[in-house]
């Protein structure tokens, strides 16, 4: 008897002996430490400017573990998995002795295991080091892991653990995936009936999916409402309602949503977790919808690209690359808002707003649309007829040909790409060749985030913007002078926002212009509020021929469209800048009644070189300069005719030195009568007298 008490005891003294070394040296990591390396391999995740997630990654074992912290579920939930698996989880260190004399005292009385005493810290153990069998030496090692476990990480550490590698059937794993798959959404807000269900698969994820055994996963879901400690947390009367809820028969596709953008932001980090984008989620979601719509409706091989930007930040909100990203037949794979193509006529507004700029034009000048040479080159309407005589706003509304390429023989091509350089975009020009006139009708490459980076200086009263790329590229305004003067671009906005929207499309109060490339192979449309700006493309990425497809046809249509399902608000146009005016054609200087050109190449409304004359402001016009609240703004000064260089005087003293340009400001020391005088270099002058208000 006495040997074996020696034996007992030494036994005992041997295994304390042997615990307290082990621990000693676990301690200082010296000896056998868990593995806790191995719980980095997650999901990478892409996620829009306010966190939301667009799109997820699988890891390289083809599974969907996203990261998941305590803050990122509902408090509901955490209480229910705590009274469920674990209800002295922050009491004990890893084991829990109590559970274990429970467990051990039932398997005695009824020769079966009723209940199991894992802790939620042995059941992270056998996550982030699974063995196959359940045998007793298996579970030793997840007792000594779960004791090592708790004393280097803290109790929310190794919850977050659980809720990210917790098994919930297939290739599912994690809290979040799993909220994702069956309920639609994040874990954040959760019902009791979907925290009951997700508090009860991971026992046995793959006997209970809903997916594939519903009634296991409605049977697995009613014994955790039915549990008392799970009773206690969610309240009287909640089991019952909980129960009554059907259990989710499928299992949803995780969020995919900007595909091409993710795939850049994950080649340009690839070793990073999450990847921040400027992209908003509803809005995405929006226009992702309306390009699977209208590929519907399009042509096979046909794609299509959609960009969305903030004309104020550069931020692009939205973005779709193709009408499908696995569709092969319209070759889905390639990011058609980056390939350079035609524009059409989508340039054509850049070019008014510099003859405006320029006060070769207003809206109700006169212009003709007849048959021109331009030595050599013959422009002719999209529709091979002409209007003949129009005005400047009718021309651009109906985007006539030979009226923008008479504009733009006379503001000089090249000066043209000058400002588009100015908005940080540089259209592609043809090997070999010199700035033409074919530029107005889309004798240039741009890509379709050029063209919203152009536009947005549009909406954004003509201060230039740089257009980020979604990910890396930092957007934001840009340093130097304006694309165009702020009363070219009201006069340009004011045309477009009356051009009539498509059949069936209702009027959003936008401003908008389309544009068809030569020989149907590109179908544009590119609009813009006071906020936003948002561009179309719709043709086939191997720049094959599309018969009958046009700007305003094809591209106008998903343009509104785009617009209604991005469920923004209408941000109203921006109002008249000071000297924005829209004058009636008898109102109009004689310089500015008809443009035309003379025999140097010059406008004039004669074949003699004419006299410089005052545009802007007009005899006796009184203009509000704010001289009533003594916060005076300048008075914008424009001539036609004449011969460079100009020398201005205000009330007989010269304003500056001698200017080429045929615009200029002109600060007033006041209110009241002024008059102001212009003298060109032949000694020519032409004077008006305003009234400053």
């Amino acid at each position: 008897m006495r040997l074996w008490r020696k034996l007992t005891i030494g036994t005992a003294a041997g295994f304390i002996l042997a615990g307290a070394v082990f621990f000693a040296l676990d301690a200082a990591d010296r000896v056998f430490p868990p593995p806790l390396e191995m719980t980095g391999a997650v999901s990478a995740e892409v996620l829009d400017a306010d966190g939301q997630l667009l799109r997820a990654f699988a890891t390289p074992q083809g599974r969907w573990r996203l990261k998941t912290t305590v803050a990122d579920v509902d408090p509901q939930f955490m209480r229910m998995l705590i009274a469920y698996e674990d209800r002295r989880f922050y009491e004990h260190h890893g084991i829990d002795p109590l559970a274990i004399g429970r467990a051990g005292l039932q398997l005695v009385t009824n020769g079966r295991i009723v209940s199991g005493a894992s802790t939620l810290s042995m059941q992270v153990a056998r996550l982030i080091e699974p063995r196959a069998g359940r045998s007793l030496s298996a579970k030793i090692l997840q007792v000594i892991r779960a004791v090592q476990i708790e004393r280097r990480l803290s109790k929310e550490e190794i919850l977050d653990l659980y809720l990210t590698h917790a098994p919930y059937g297939g290739n599912l794993e994690g809290v979040r995936a799993a909220s994702l798959a069956y309920f639609g959404k994040e874990p954040k807000r959760l019902t009791v009936a979907q925290a009951a269900l997700l508090v009860a698969l991971p026992q046995l994820p793959e006997r209970r999916r809903p997916d594939k055994n519903l009634a296991a996963a409605e049977a697995a879901r009613k014994r955790v409402l039915e549990r008392s400690a799970v009773a206690e947390v969610i309240g009287e009367g909640e089991a019952e309602r909980a129960e009554a809820t059907l259990v989710p028969a499928t299992r949803m596709q995780l969020p995919a949503l900007a595909a091409h953008l993710a795939e850049a932001a994950l080649r340009s980090k690839p070793n990073e977790r999450e990847h921040r984008t400027t992209l908003k989620k509803q809005i995405q979601a929006g226009l992702e919808a309306t390009a699977k719509s209208a590929a519907m409706k399009l042509r096979p091989k046909l794609s299509l690209a959609i960009v969305m930007a903030d004309a104020r930040t550069g931020e692009i909100v939205g973005e779709v690359g193709s009408a499908d990203y696995f569709d092969a037949s319209r070759s889905g794979w390639i990011d058609m808002t980056r390939v350079s193509r035609s524009p059409g006529s989508t340039l054509k507004p850049f070019i008014y707003g510099l003859a405006f700029e320029q006060g070769l034009v207003s809206q109700e000048t006169i212009i003709e649309d007849r048959p021109a040479d331009f030595f050599g080159y013959r422009p002719r309407n999209f529709d091979m007829s002409y209007q003949g005589d129009v005005t400047v706003r009718e021309a651009l509304q109906l985007s006539l040909n030979v009226p923008a390429v008479r504009l733009l023989d006379a503001v000089n091509p090249a000066r043209l790409l000058v400002r588009f350089r100015r908005a940080g975009v540089r259209p592609i020009l043809p090997p070999n060749e010199a700035p033409g006139l074919a530029i107005g009708l889309g004798g240039v490459g741009i890509t379709l985030k050029d063209l919203v980076q152009l536009y947005a200086a549009l909406a954004n009263k003509g201060e230039p913007v740089r257009i980020g790329d979604g990910v890396t590229a930092k957007p934001g305004k840009m340093d130097g002078e304006p694309l165009l003067e702020p009363v070219a671009v009201w006069n340009v906005s004011d045309i477009l926002s009356s051009v009539i929207p498509p059949t069936g499309a209702p009027q959003r109060g936008i401003a908008y212009k389309t544009g068809t490339s030569y020989g149907y192979r590109d179908a544009w449309s590119v609009g813009y509020d006071g906020r936003y700006v948002l561009g179309v493309w719709v043709g086939r990425p191997d720049n094959g021929a599309v018969p009958g497809s046009t700007g305003y046809g094809t591209a106008a249509p998903i343009l509104f469209e785009a617009f209604a399902k991005s469920s923004i608000a209408t941000t109203p146009l921006p109002r008249p800048p000071s000297g924005a005016v829209r004058f009636a054609q008898a109102d109009l200087p004689v310089s500015q009644r008809r443009f035309s050109i003379n025999a140097n190449g010059l406008p004039s409304t004669s074949s003699r070189e004419q006299a410089p004359q005052i545009v802007y402001p007009p005899e006796g016009a009184h203009v509000d300069l704010g001289a009533r609240s003594g916060d005076l703004s300048p008075l914008m000064l424009k001539l036609h005719g004449g011969r460079a260089p100009f020398r201005w005087l205000a009330n007989g003293k010269p304003l500056s030195d001698l200017s080429r340009r045929r615009t200029n400001q002109w600060m007033p020391d006041g209110g009241g009568y002024s008059k102001l005088t212009v003298i060109d270099a032949m000694g020519r002058a032409a004077s008006v007298g305003v009234f400053i208000d």
